[in-house]
């Protein structure tokens, strides 16, 4: 009897949930938080807290992403100073507390520098809100507290994205303005191309080859107006895109070619054929 008593109990014990199981369905399924603790844990993977290598003197400086949360440390008495980018044009400030903290902005500067700055205090320590700053750029996310201790003097950002962005719009512009006869020689191009057909302000001025390349060469109007795309025409007659680059008012193409069209328009076509006058010699 003792043995059956026993073995019951054991068997009980095997099927009964744990405690932290009965209490959290999420854990005894083993699915992902849903609901309240699923913003809790996305708010919390969101937020990013200073560190000591973060700050340039008494300012820190975060690399700025979208959906980022940053922690801010305040104390009473002491004004946080929140700088935005040079030249952003602020729009809106809200905040969850706006009783008992006090929050302001200002400038510094003038013209591209002029700077906003976004100033908050809180009335006591122990507080805690979340304030969005909305601009003609982005929207910053930020969690306020206050402590006892120390607060942050400054906290500004910056902006990868927008470094990076600079430096491809710098080298596409140091390749447009780049002279398309670099690394030509002079003696190996061919101008034997003639141009035909339509009379369009954007006609080819003239096209020749280095026997590897050909080159368009297109009057400035080019630049004001739409670009026409390039269509090799083969024996047939048929025609295909060909891919080429635009270089200054040049359309480079990576290869030779007996016929090729510029066309432009739908319901009333312009066409404008450059075809290659004889054969290079070898």
């Amino acid at each position: 009897m003792t043995r059956q008593l026993a073995l019951t109990a054991m068997a009980a014990l095997a099927f009964t949930p744990a405690a932290g199981a009965q209490s959290n369905p999420s854990f005894a399924s083993g699915r992902p938080p849903h609901g309240v603790a699923a913003i809790g844990a996305a708010n919390a993977d969101a937020t990013v807290e200073p560190r000591r290598p973060d700050f340039i003197n008494g300012t820190a400086v975060y690399p700025f992403a979208d959906g980022t949360i940053y922690r801010v440390y305040t104390a009473p008495e002491r004004v946080t100073d929140i700088a935005l980018q040079p030249g952003e044009i602020l729009i809106a400030v809200a905040s969850g507390d706006t009783v008992r903290w006090v929050i302001g902005d200002t400038a510094s500067g003038t013209g591209a520098e002029k700077r906003v700055h976004v100033l908050v205090k809180p009335f006591s320590a122990g507080l805690s809100t979340n304030l969005v700053i909305t601009t003609d750029r982005r929207t910053y996310h930020i969690a306020l507290a206050s402590t006892g201790g120390p607060a942050m003097a400054a906290l500004s950002w910056s902006y990868p994205q927008d470094a990076l962005l600079a430096i491809r719009r710098a080298q596409e512009a140091a390749a447009a303005a780049a002279p398309v006869a670099a690394g030509l020689e002079i003696e190996r191009l061919d101008f034997g191309y003639s141009i035909s057909g339509d009379r369009p302000s954007w006609r080819p001025l003239r096209a020749f080859d280095d026997g590897r390349q050909t080159f368009i060469e297109f009057p400035p109007s080019l630049a004001v107006g739409e670009a026409p795309p390039l269509f090799l025409v083969d024996r047939k007659g048929e025609a295909q895109l060909v891919n080429y680059r635009l270089r200054g008012r040049y359309y480079v193409v990576d290869r030779l070619f007996d016929n090729a069209e510029l066309r432009l328009g739908a319901k009333r076509q312009q066409v404008v054929r450059i075809s290659r006058i004889g054969r290079r010699s070898s």
